[in-house]
């Protein structure tokens, strides 16, 4: 077969081309051959594929997330926003911490185990190519329904492979979720975060510059797996007969990661390179691109000197191989002896490919014939650019009049009682021990918090007890119901429970899941779901540093529910003052901070006890959440309460249950004047946080409350093995435990 160069195309215009099988639109075609004067090379055709693709590019969401960069609150923590690799916020003491989510949704589905696996290792090589060490991962999932057999094929093997993988690593899993819902049957959401720390002058940025510098590809081989995967395949609809691509899912080797961690990690130490890249989705064609497009010249690439494990591969594949554990590093010729030598050290392959150039095109070669040669801001960062059509739906108001307010209640106390046992007892609210038992939480012994905790913690020096914490959330329930609201409400579930740990919120990543972009309906929830985070995150002062944009979460006909899934990351300058969320000391007093109201739309309750999605979420009230975040992070500090813990999916009852069963002593709970034992226990009303306070600190912790205008109300007393609630029933703990705990096993053991 002849080889496809630059010359080749020149000579060859009309020649036929798979640009239609690649992902690209005719226009999009039209658009590349109109950049370049003349028809793409095979392997310009491939990279541009790759790199246009909706995983890529954002074509379908950069428009809307411009905004994030508009509306920015003034933070004084921001030290990289987007545009990089990973966010970069000052935590003080010199040091700086670096934090994403990104989304492994698609090929988890094909293949659960790699999906996943690999997921977890792109994020962990994101953060490594900011400068940073990786020193905690963080795990968002939604699986279909808990009983369906898809499920059962599905999440054992995402579990196992993000616990194979991080484990091997070396890294600590301390946060994330596990969400059920039928929505997700055909599309599960394997979202990965992850936290790296550093000292302010050892970030790095993805970018070639210095005319004569090399640029060295090192890490592992480039194979056949994952060509295209990522980038192919999550910018497809998955059809109810399967997905109409499936390129290989990338094949993770974790020991080879580590290698490449501390190998990249010492390179740093001796400020070895110029600028570096990992090669994730789009691989080569990603890296080189980015690298030349964000420098200051141009690049030229020797691709035939790249490492192969299979010698069969052409250029268009070798350029779109998604092959894991690989980094691009631009390095100054009178350092790539030693660079060389820290590779040969940890047993990392690497080589020269190529070097930076006066130029400003990116030019690749195979064997000394040109294949590419293109304007590299082209490829990376000036792609298609999208204004989907986009409206509210016709359904949406009929949905929001189904009023979940209005579903029949329990008749009597007995009843009451059953329907918070089968609570407890639902997957979506039942113990997720089976599954994070499975992750180990505590390696390098600097893990403060995990799971089942509001928030992950970890120290960061050991000196001064400096920490950071992240959680992660995210209800598409409440985002179906109401999308600009339920972003918010996200934004504000996951900034509580951060402030419950005691860590005071900086900024934020986020994962937004949806369905087909090609769908107006859809387009509108992405549309107003972002407005929402904007808004929200402006409001809050926690700027967006960077995240990923999943679409095409769609089987057939039936997207997912819009899913915004948002990381906020906290400081704690002492971790030994953290909050926890067991109950522990009989006798503590419990108050609940903030007001509870009749809302059910969307709730836990609503789904468990009449499978019922109708009605409007919780309102949202970012002023009072800030409020109630001063309070639990002031309260945590000076030692006013010993146990905090949010309220959100389940209510107040689930909290209580969980923190007594994490601390393994009971409580008496007595119903406010004003308020219904129903509603009490089981409405999800935001802005709220229940606390366990020692008497000697009560008189101090309500005046805080009163000077500040938080509402906080006595409702009980830690006390006993039963969770009481007075004039209406009692639960044993060992009921409670048993309920709670056995059902995820009892689906998936």
């Amino acid at each position: 077969m002849t080889l496809d160069t630059v010359k080749h195309a020149e000579q060859t215009a009309g020649a036929e081309q798979p640009w239609k099988e690649l992902g690209l639109k005719e226009d999009e075609y039209a658009r590349i051959r109109e950049i370049l004067g003349r028809r793409p090379t095979g392997a310009e055709l491939a990279m541009y594929s790759v790199m246009w693709s909706e995983h890529c590019s954002y074509k379908s969401s950069k428009v809307h997330l411009k905004q994030f960069g508009e509306k920015v609150p003034e933070n004084d923590a921001m030290l990289v926003g987007i545009g990089e690799n990973a966010g970069v916020v000052d935590v003080g003491q010199g040091y700086a911490v670096t934090f994403k989510v990104e989304s492994h949704n698609h090929p988890s589905y094909i293949e659960p185990y790699q999906g996943a696996a690999t997921g977890v290792g792109g994020i962990v090589r994101d953060i490594l190519a900011m400068g940073a060490r990786p020193v905690a991962v963080v795990d968002p999932l939604r699986f279909g329904a808990a009983d369906h057999p898809d499920t059962k094929r599905v999440l054992p093997g995402v579990v196992a492979g993000i616990g194979g993988y991080g484990n091997c690593l070396g890294l600590p899993n301390i946060g994330g979720e596990v969400v059920f819902d039928s929505c997700y049957q055909g599309n599960p959401l394997v979202n990965a975060g992850c936290i790296g720390v550093m000292k302010h002058e050892d970030i790095h940025l993805a970018k070639a510059s210095g005319t004569g510098n090399k640029v060295i590809l090192y890490g592992a081989r480039t194979g056949g797996d994952g060509i295209g995967g990522v980038s192919v395949l999550a910018s497809e609809t998955f059809e109810s007969t399967g997905p109409a691509k499936r390129p290989a899912v990338q094949v993770g080797d974790p020991f080879q990661e580590k290698l490449l961690i501390e190998c990249t990690l010492e390179i740093f130490g001796e400020k070895l390179v110029a600028g570096i890249q990992d090669l994730g989705g789009a691989g080569l064609s990603c890296a080189t691109s980015e690298l030349a497009s964000a420098g200051s010249g141009g690049m030229r690439v020797d691709l035939d000197t790249v490492p192969l494990r299979d010698s069969s591969l052409s250029p268009e594949e070798i350029l779109m191989s998604e092959s894991q554990e690989r980094m691009c590093a631009v390095v100054e010729p009178g350092k790539v002896d030693r660079f060389m030598e820290i590779c040969e050290k940890w047993d990392v392959i690497a080589t020269v490919i190529g070097e930076v150039t006066e130029g400003e095109r990116l030019e690749i070669f195979w064997h000394g014939e040109q294949i590419v040669d293109v304007p590299p801001r082209t490829v990376a960062h000036e792609g298609p650019v999208y204004h989907r059509p986009y409206a509210r739906p016709s359904w949406q108001d009929a949905l929001q009049a189904d009023d979940a307010n209005k579903l029949a209640r329990p008749a009597n106390s007995a009843e009451l009682r059953e329907q918070v046992l089968k609570l407890v007892a639902s997957p979506n609210q039942a113990s997720k021990s089976w599954i994070t038992d499975q992750y180990d939480r505590f390696v390098q012994g600097n893990t403060i918090l995990a799971q089942p905790e509001d928030a992950g913690m970890v120290r960061v020096d050991e000196e001064s007890n400096l920490g950071v914490a992240m959680a992660t959330d995210g209800n598409g329930r409440y985002a179906k119901l109401d999308p600009y609201a339920g972003a918010q409400l996200a934004l504000a579930e996951s900034y509580r429970n951060v402030a419950a740990s005691g860590a005071k919120p900086l900024a934020i990543s986020n994962c937004l899941n949806f369905g087909s972009p090609e769908d107006p309906d859809v387009m509108w929830q992405f549309a107003e779901a972002t407005r929402g985070l904007a808004d929200g995150c402006l409001q809050l002062g926690t700027p967006v540093t960077g995240g990923n944009v999943s679409l095409y979460n769609q089987t057939g006909e039936t997207a997912i529910h819009p899913t915004p899934v948002v990381a906020v990351l906290g400081v704690i300058d002492d971790v030994t003052r953290r909050t926890p969320i067991a109950f522990k000391e009989e006798g503590q007093l419990l108050y609940l901070l903030g007001e509870t109201h009749e809302e059910f739309g969307g709730s836990a309750w609503s789904q468990v006890v009449h499978d019922h999605l109708g009605g409007l979420p919780p309102k949202v009230d970012l002023e009072r959440e800030r409020l109630l975040g001063e309070i639990l992070i002031s309260a945590s500090r000076d030692g006013m309460v010993d146990a905090a813990h949010d309220l959100s999916d389940g209510g107040l009852i689930q909290a209580v249950v969980e923190s007594c069963l994490r601390g393994g002593v009971g409580a008496r709970l007595v119903v406010p004047d004003g308020l219904d034992a129903f509603t009490f226990l089981l409405s999800e009303s935001a802005g709220r946080a229940v606390v366990s306070v020692p008497r000697s600190e009560e008189l101090r912790f309500t005046d805080m409350c009163g000077a500040r205008g938080l509402p906080v109300t006595r409702i009980g007393v830690v006390d006993g093995d039963t969770v009481d609630v007075q004039g209406e029933f009692a639960l044993s703990l060992s009921e409670l435990r048993t309920a709670h705990e056995e059902t995820v096993p009892g689906l998936f053991a």
